[in-house]
């Protein structure tokens, strides 16, 4: 099988060439555009492409695919809204994804990002660097004793549920499917509940017509004042101007995100400096108690390998027509 691998960074190719050895019927050629319906036709002569959670994979997109004989998308990500999978069935192009490659990883990135808010290590890193060693502005809170408010429990929230309770917290958690395997020390409660009661709150849910800008104005006025609120999951998840109206309505002690609304592949690359001035995320980043990281929630050298040789294996099951739960639609 030839894949056309799209929008590749240097760790992207040595993770994928690590484990290629394994997969001998696997050619695969590595580019750095993106993909969209302007580049669709590149994967002209290949079996499949492999995009990520930035990429366009709208209607146009998939039409040009299909036009190249392109079969099979594999997506290096567990998101797929990115995807016209209603047209990928029409056209007969299969999707498959990666929906668990390491959430450890990711719930790790989320706690430190919420670490990094209560104990504004940003500021004081920059302050010591200025041989200023004043703990002027820099109290927090313990975690110790304090409420987690955790949306979403799927593998990733799960293992956000089993930090939080190493730290010692209370752990809420707001799901349309409950995880039995957390019953035993999370509890279970109504979204209002848990934005109310909580001292953490931390998105791990996925990005839907019902999760989309789940968290608003009307949400943040429901939340505690001194709240810390994590996203590593969705940017849109969160609507971001009614944030940056909570944040100066003073709600947030601190706010820590790993994506964006504004976000194809990294906000920051490919943009000129004027375009950068105006974006939402830029007047986040004015905020002295918003951390912001580069969408680097999954990237561990275990998960770049999960991912790997999963997206490889789901080119494998493709050519033997095996389904299974990495098929999406």
């Amino acid at each position: 099988m030839k894949i056309m691998f799209y929008d590749t960074k240097p760790y992207d190719k040595e993770s994928f060439e690590r484990v290629l050895p394994s997969y001998p019927e696997v050619e695969m050629h590595f580019i750095k555009p993106d993909l969209d319906k302007r580049t669709a036709a590149l994967a002209e002569g290949f079996d499949a492409v492999c995009a990520f959670v930035s990429s366009d994979i709208g209607t146009e997109t998939l039409q040009v695919l299909s036009k190249c004989k392109v079969r099979l998308v594999l997506l290096r990500c567990a998101g797929f809204n990115n995807v016209d999978l209603d047209t990928a069935r029409e056209l007969h192009i299969e999707v498959r994804r990666v929906p668990g490659y390491s959430p450890e990883a990711v719930a790790e990135h989320a706690m430190a990002l919420a670490l990094a808010c209560n104990r504004r290590l940003y500021k004081a890193y920059n302050k010591v660097r200025e041989n200023d060693f004043s703990l002027n502005g820099l109290m927090g809170f313990n975690f110790h004793g304090k409420t987690a408010g955790i949306i979403g429990t799927g593998k990733i929230g799960a293992a956000m549920c089993h930090i939080c309770r190493g730290f010692g917290m209370k752990i809420l958690a707001y799901d349309v499917y409950p995880n039995d395997s957390l019953k035993d020390f999370v509890t279970y409660v109504s979204l209002e509940e848990l934005l109310h009661d909580s001292d953490l709150i931390s998105l791990h849910c996925p990005l839907m017509d019902s999760t989309h800008h789940m968290i608003n104005i009307e949400s943040i006025k429901q939340m505690k004042d001194g709240v810390i609120l994590v996203n590593t999951s969705r940017g849109a998840l969160i609507k971001t101007d009614d944030l940056i109206e909570g944040i100066r309505l003073h709600k947030f002690a601190g706010v820590g995100l790993d994506v964006y609304e504004e976000e194809a592949g990294n906000v920051f690359e490919d943009r000129s400096d004027e375009i950068l001035k105006t974006s939402v995320t830029a007047r986040l980043l004015s905020f002295p108690n918003v951390m912001i990281t580069s969408h680097q929630g999954f990237f561990t050298f275990e998960a770049l390998s999960a991912i790997a040789e999963t997206t490889l294996q789901n080119a494998m099951d493709c050519t033997k027509g095996v389904s299974g739960p990495n098929l999406v639609g």
